[in-house]
């Protein structure tokens, strides 16, 4: 069995009747935002991220939609891989970030050393790292910046 599928052509005239009109794809399909969040989507992030298998944990942990208390918990958890994915999330707030620049783990302060939301005082934090590895992501990131600030040459 293919895993391919093929819209018939009176399915694809069904989805471009049914596609909002403001969006620039001219592929109906690409139109579709995802599904609202709804506090029912936040119930099942918050039964994820007491969940025992730890990997389970990790997807509530990535979500964009955790609710501040959920990253907080989280941040916390025993396993390095779940704070890991929580000093990832890129909708992690700024005060849990704060609190794995300190983390105990290598891994977890690496992660928030190359979060692009990570504040300012958190860098500075992880800029004195034990670890050679987070000081070199920290310096790495800072790199990226001056380059993004530096004239770019223009196009011809």
């Amino acid at each position: 069995m293919s895993c391919i599928r093929f819209n018939t052509p009176a399915q694809r005239r069904q989805l471009a009747a049914s596609a909002p009109t403001m969006a620039a794809s001219p592929d109906p399909v690409a139109q579709f935002l995802s599904p609202a969040v709804t506090a029912s989507k936040i119930a099942r992030i918050r039964r994820l991220a007491v969940d025992p298998d730890p990997r389970i944990r990790e997807s509530a942990a990535l979500s964009y939609h955790a609710p501040t208390e959920v990253y907080e918990a989280l941040a916390t958890d025993p396993v390095a891989s779940v704070r890991a994915c929580v000093a990832r999330n890129e909708h992690t707030p700024c005060d849990t970030l704060r609190a794995l620049a300190r983390d105990q783990d290598e891994i977890v302060r690496a992660w928030v050393a190359i979060n692009y939301f990570v504040p300012a005082d958190a860098m500075e934090v992880l800029a004195a790292d034990p670890s050679e590895t987070v000081q070199r992501l920290v310096a790495w990131k800072a790199s990226l910046a001056e380059d993004a600030d530096a004239p770019q040459p223009a196009l011809v």
